[in-house]
């Protein structure tokens, strides 16, 4: 009789479905049943040991499926790297509107509960991007590139500002001068630091100080760029060829994509992850599709850069804009019809077998 009780636990072991909320030092995870049963709920520090604990309290209730995961591109990218390693299925739980939060409230073991239903019922989820990649080290430089671009934006705005208060003697001399010409000068300066009280010298500290920093800043963009550039055509090289298409362009549309896009269903998800998906705008007799201003937003603006280019470069971009614009069409809803017919360009790029075969589709109007 024992024995055979043991078999019949063997062939009914519990289903186990996983679901964590993720923080800067802790994660909080929830393990339920098939049948949606919570089994228990726990917090672990967010570390190596602390995945290997979570990991081995999940399995201790049954055969662990999948586990659902919030911010798998945040705090929560090392714990899905772990699983992954340890071949855990995870998938990536978006978190929940605001009428599910107000009717069952909120706290960790909460949002770990709700992460778990989410990813039982495949509601709300997606895969994670895989980070062990080229791209993951593309996405990386990036973001020191653009950071180094907005100081450097921004330092030429200071620079301007202060010239608006200096002492006249100085706003005079600087007030009609060209950006380059400007920047040459102030950091050319010699005031001396010693009369550092004085405004007018120290002004020119000022001035000196923001040019010279705008000058190191663009030399550690072209650093940057000299490393992006051929880790972009590196990765896939059929992107950089399409029309309209730079190395920035083209870095910030693999980052959007990811190491793995094949984890994108379709070009109808490549365009909505982009925000170039049209949306339905329709009410009695008016049919019609609005922008859609969701999805990643770089990636969205990557895409109107390449719909720019074409309009003042590529024939058939302008002949399309002709064509539409006399059927009625504004401008605004020509570009985004362009926008999603490049996004379908651009995601047979991505998901090609081989980038050096993907051809360029011909142009027809977009849905």
């Amino acid at each position: 009789m024992e024995r055979t009780a043991r078999s019949t636990m063997a062939q009914h072991e519990v289903e186990v479905t996983g679901g964590v909320d993720t923080h800067k030092d802790t994660h909080t995870a929830a393990a339920i049943d098939s049948a949606g049963r919570v089994l228990g709920s726990a917090q672990f520090p967010a570390s190596t040991v602390g995945y290997r604990t979570l990991l081995t309290w999940l399995r201790s209730f049954g055969a662990l499926l999948l586990v659902g995961v919030e911010g798998t591109g945040a705090y929560g990218a090392g714990l899905s790297r772990y699983l992954r390693e340890n071949d855990v299925t995870v998938v990536e739980i978006d978190r929940p509107d605001r009428k599910t939060r107000r009717w069952q409230g909120k706290s960790d073991p909460v949002d770990a509960e709700a992460a778990a239903r989410a990813a039982l019922a495949e509601r709300r989820t997606g895969t994670p991007k895989s980070r062990d990649g080229r791209v993951e080290a593309l996405r990386a430089l990036r973001v020191a590139r653009r950071s180094a671009v907005q100081q450097r934006a921004d330092a030429t705005r200071q620079i301007k500002t202060l010239i608006i208060t200096a002492p006249e003697g100085v706003r005079t001399m600087l007030r009609h001068l060209n950006d380059k010409d400007l920047l040459t000068i102030c950091a050319g300066f010699r005031p001396s630091l010693d009369q550092a009280g004085d405004p007018v010298t120290a002004t020119k500290i000022a001035l000196r100080s923001l040019a010279r920093r705008h000058r190191d800043l663009g030399q550690e963009i072209d650093e940057l760029n000299e490393l992006i550039a051929p880790l972009t055509q590196e990765i896939n090289p059929a992107l950089t060829e399409l029309n309209g298409v730079g190395p920035d362009v083209a870095g910030q549309l693999l980052v959007t994509a990811g190491d793995n896009p094949d984890r994108l269903r379709s070009e109808a998800a490549f365009a909505m992850l982009c925000g170039v998906a049209p949306l339905p705008a329709s009410s009695g007799r008016t049919h019609r599709h609005r922008l859609n201003r969701g999805g990643d937003r770089a990636a969205n603006a990557a895409l109107y850069r390449i719909v720019l280019c074409r309009l003042r470069w590529d024939q058939r971009t302008k002949d399309y804009m002709e064509r539409r614009t006399k059927e009625g069409l504004s401008k605004k809803e020509t570009i985004r019809c362009l926008k999603r017919f490049v996004a379908r360009e651009i995601f047979r790029v991505l998901t090609a077998t081989h980038a050096a075969t993907a051809t360029s589709s011909h142009l027809t109007t977009p849905a």
